[in-house]
């Protein structure tokens, strides 16, 4: 599936962890629909551990018992997705999801489970058994649900298809699978991806977790729709100043169809039941107006984390400015214009226009004085700076001067 835009959706990690459950998710999914879809958002994905009944946090039940079919086939808990049922999977949830006019996401992790192993369930379609495809060697540091899938041997492929094909038939548009780039599990993503095209469904590749290896980005260009720059992304300034260098090195890689991702968006009411406890987001007003404005001109996908239902006006806001939103869905050739000291500079082309980020990641206010052209010709005179969405004039020597507040942005439009 080659994507021409970033994804925008809402994943259920940053609120509930991995014990996020059916009513949560379709009240985040009518919220969506009401307030965000006609902006562009249209992802709703359940993240880890949807077939473990007992989650309740982001820390993991070592040992826990998962819903598993008699083919190796992890399933939904009942007790957390109900309409789960009778073998029916994400099948009813999905299409809820898809009657609201969205789309339905999930979150895998990378193998097959070890509890399939230990049981030596079979795979579906062949005469092999879970133990026969292991790949014993590699699993997973920080969860214990999972082994990796030796891709060499007979019944490896027939697995993966089976996996997905379910997916497929459940209707999931979107599959974030975690534990597969850190280290690069070159194998597995080929099987995953060619899984995907062998079910005939546009179903986005998301990969996690980061840092994803630079050298491999022809091949992550190839294989996957996004994936992850960096490690989980959280409510720290010192991590949002440190998205600059993973920005700064991956944008030569971002074009249509090919999304390096900064990572979700943990704004709003976060924390729930996940790391770090119930809180609204600890980044200031200055600080999440920076964090969209990177995210928007390096068009990485668009994943709010916070439970939507309890965004304020503020926080509708960040997720409904249309200008923000057309340069991450629409502009082109982002890229670092220049650092200097705290003063960093991006720039990105539309079709008539051209944009200009001016962000300060130092705790002192500063003065920029940016010469137009570096980006556009001298005849564009339209200048507009959009979260404050007023009208700014260059100077006689064709200048933006902008005093930015401390972990601040201007962003303009110049037409």
């Amino acid at each position: 599936m080659k994507l021409k835009k970033p994804p925008m959706g809402w994943n259920s990690w940053d609120c509930y962890g991995a014990s996020v459950c059916e009513d949560e998710v379709r009240k985040n999914a009518e919220y969506m629909a009401k307030n965000l879809k006609t902006y562009g958002w249209e992802y709703i994905v359940v993240d880890i551990q949807w077939y473990e009944p007992t989650a309740d946090s982001a820390d993991y039940h070592y040992g826990a018992e998962l819903v598993m079919d008699e083919y190796s086939r992890l399933m939904p808990a009942i007790n957390r997705f109900p309409s789960a049922k009778d073998g029916n999977g994400f099948k009813a949830l999905s299409d809820y999801v898809h009657s609201l006019g969205l789309k339905f996401g999930i979150h895998i992790l990378r193998g097959i489970p070890k509890q399939a192993i230990r049981e030596n369930t079979k795979i579906l379609g062949t005469d092999v058994r879970a133990a026969q495809i292991a790949d014993f060697g590699s699993v997973c540091s920080w969860n214990g649900d999972m082994c990796g899938v030796d891709m060499t041997k007979k019944g490896a492929m027939e697995y993966y298809n089976s996996i997905i094909s379910m997916y497929a038939e459940w209707g999931v548009d979107f599959i974030k699978v975690d534990d597969i780039l850190r280290p690069y599990h070159k194998p597995e993503i080929e099987a995953i991806q060619k899984a995907i095209e062998n079910t005939g469904r546009d179903i986005v590749l998301s990969l996690s977790p980061g840092d994803a290896p630079i050298g491999e980005a022809e091949h992550l260009i190839k294989n996957a729709n996004m994936w992850r720059m960096t490690d989980d992304f959280w409510d720290g300034w010192e991590q949002l100043k440190k998205m600059f260098d993973y920005c700064r090195a991956w944008f030569p890689y971002v074009g249509e169809g090919s999304f390096p991702d900064c990572d979700m968006l943990p704004l709003g009411r976060i924390g729930i039941r996940s790391h770090g406890g119930d809180r609204i987001t600890r980044f200031t007003h200055d600080e999440q107006r920076l964090l969209m404005s990177l995210w928007a001109i390096f068009k990485s996908p668009l994943f709010f984390g916070g439970d939507m239902i309890y965004n304020d006006d503020f926080t509708l806001s960040l997720m409904t400015n249309e200008d923000v939103i057309r340069i991450n869905q629409t502009s082109y050739a982002g890229r670092e214009v220049y650092r200097k000291g705290n003063e960093i500079v991006w720039s990105a082309n539309g079709n008539d226009e051209r944009y200009l980020a001016v962000f300060n990641i130092g705790d002192t206010p500063i003065k920029s004085e940016f010469y137009l052209e570096y980006i556009c010709a001298s005849d564009k005179n339209n200048i507009k700076e959009i979260w404050t969405d007023k009208t700014v004039s260059k100077t006689a020597d064709n200048k933006i001067v902008s005093d930015v507040v401390p972990h601040g942005v201007c962003l303009y439009k110049i037409k």
